[in-house]
Formats: structure tokens, C-alpha cells, sequence
């Protein structure tokens, strides 16, 4: 037991971590119909962090280097926010896919310049969850917390556009200010979480645990509680999962995530059989 919990505590407080404050957004993120925006912030990202590498010759975990990861997803934000209140011809996941599709190209060319630059790629794809810090423990906890303390202070008008941006903007809403708070904030996350786990373990804890709420409830508070029982209980199953057979942990996260959402929805399924012949006796 104390094996198990020296080599899993901190992995595992890290994934409880992520799943507290991406639950949440993730919620936020079907509700605007942004699916891929997570990957398209972390390439960005990216593309900042091998900047600064190329550039400056910063460590990819230095000051200088998170600034200029996070300085690229600020611009990004910017570009998000924008683009949605003018550009009314395009959807903005096509956009989001195209901004990925020139990071993706942008990363991968300054990987093949800059010396070292294939180790900020499986940084970004694979993360180091298992070989977490308590020091990096400590920062994404005070990173997220201060951005958990702005979603909850601006939790009026994020939720109302994130419920309906035409009526949001039509009732005078700043929708682009409030647009690029929401994408600075979740790039935030995004940028210090993909550092942690990587993106494909990012990624689901974001959509997954949400999209399997989107099953029982409608109520934001609903959703939350049964997005973080939904993420917790993956992540803890996946961890057991990849200690027990020597498994990937992020992989094994990731796929625990998925039986649980196919759980989620088979349950779902079966109580919508159990209540017709309720329906029907009634009749």
C-alpha cells in the first residue's frame, strides 16, 4: 500500500487536479460547440514554447519559456474572440481546425530547426504525469485555482454565451471581451495541464467527463457534480489499471474515460426501457 501510494499519490492528485477545473470548462466548451479548441491551444502553445527554445534557448519549463507559451494562446484568445463576432459565413470549429491545422505545420517546422525541438513534441503528446513534482503540483494548483476563482466570479455572462451567444449578444452583452476571457482562461489550463498529462489525456478529461454529464442532467450544477464523478472514477481506475499490468499511465486514463462514458450512456439507455412500461401502465 505505501508502494502504491508513493509511485500513484501525486499522479493521482494531479488527474483530480484537472478534472475540478476542465470538468467544468468542458461543460462550457459543448455548449459553445468548440470541441477541438483544447488542441488547437496546446499547439499553440507549443508553437510558442519551441519559439522561445529556438529563440532564447529557454528550457521548455522556464519562465521565459511558459511566457511565450502564454503569450501565443493570448493571441490566439484574441483571434477566437474576434473572429466569432465578425466572421459570420464561417463556423468557428472550422476556423479552430484551420488555426490547429497552420500551428501543427508551424510547430513541426520550427521541431526540425531548433535543436531539442522532438522533446517539447512528446512532451506535448505523451506529458509526464507519472513523474509529477510536488513543486509542479503546486503551481497548476494555484494556477487553477485562480482561474476557478475568475470562472466562478464571471460565472453570469460566460454562462449566458456559452447558453446562447446570438440572445447574449442581443441583450448587450460584450460578448468579444467575454470571449477572450474564457479562451485566456481555458489556454491557461490547457497550457500548464498538457505540460502534466499530455494532450490525448487532456483532451478526454475535458470532452469526456462533460459529454457523459450532458447524459443525466441539463442543470449546470447537475452536470458538474456527475462530470466529476464520471473523471474521478476513470482516473482512478485507469491509474490502478496501469500500475497493476506495468501499463502507459496516460493511455490507461484515457481509455478508462471512454468505458466510462459508454457506461454512462448504456445506463442511460436502460433507464430510459425501465421507465416506458412505467409510462405505459400508467396510461
Amino acid at each position: 500500500m505505501t508502494q502504491l501510494i508513493d509511485v500513484l499519490g501525486r499522479p493521482l492528485l494531479a488527474c483530480l487536479m484537472m478534472i475540478a477545473i476542465l470538468g467544468y470548462l468542458g461543460i462550457h466548451v459543448l455548449k459553445r460547440e468548440v470541441i477541438f479548441i483544447d488542441i488547437a491551444l496546446a499547439q499553440t502553445a507549443a508553437v510558442g514554447a519551441i519559439g522561445a527554445h529556438l529563440a532564447f534557448h529557454a528550457h521548455g519549463h522556464s519562465l521565459l519559456g511558459y511566457a511565450c507559451a502564454f503569450g501565443a494562446v493570448l493571441l490566439a484568445a484574441v483571434f477566437y474572440s474576434v473572429v466569432r463576432r465578425r466572421v459570420a459565413q464561417i463556423s468557428l470549429e472550422a476556423i479552430i481546425g484551420v488555426t490547429y491545422a497552420i500551428a501543427a505545420a508551424a510547430a513541426l517546422f520550427l521541431v526540425g530547426i531548433a535543436p531539442g525541438g522532438h522533446v517539447h513534441v512528446h512532451e506535448m503528446l505523451a506529458g509526464s504525469i507519472l513523474w509529477t513534482g510536488w513543486t509542479d503540483l503546486f503551481w497548476c494548483a494555484l494556477a487553477f485555482t485562480g482561474v476557478g476563482v475568475c470562472l466562478f466570479l464571471f460565472r453570469g455572462p460566460l454562462g449566458r454565451i456559452s447558453d446562447g451567444y446570438e440572445r447574449a449578444r442581443g441583450e448587450g452583452l460584450s460578448v468579444v471581451w467575454w470571449d477572450f476571457l474564457f479562451y485566456a482562461l481555458l489556454g491557461v489550463v490547457i497550457t500548464l495541464a498538457v505540460r502534466l498529462a499530455g494532450v490525448v489525456v487532456v483532451f478526454a478529461l475535458l470532452i469526456i467527463p462533460a459529454t457523459a454529464s450532458a447524459l443525466f442532467s441539463s442543470r449546470w450544477g447537475g452536470r458538474l457534480l456527475a462530470a466529476w464523478a464520471v473523471g474521478a472514477a476513470a482516473c482512478v481506475g485507469g491509474l490502478l489499471f496501469a500500475y497493476g499490468l506495468d501499463f502507459s499511465v496516460g493511455p490507461s486514463v484515457a481509455l478508462f474515460l471512454g468505458a466510462a462514458l459508454i457506461l454512462a450512456a448504456c445506463g442511460r439507455s436502460l433507464a430510459g426501457l425501465a421507465r416506458r412500461p412505467e409510462r405505459g401502465e400508467a396510461s
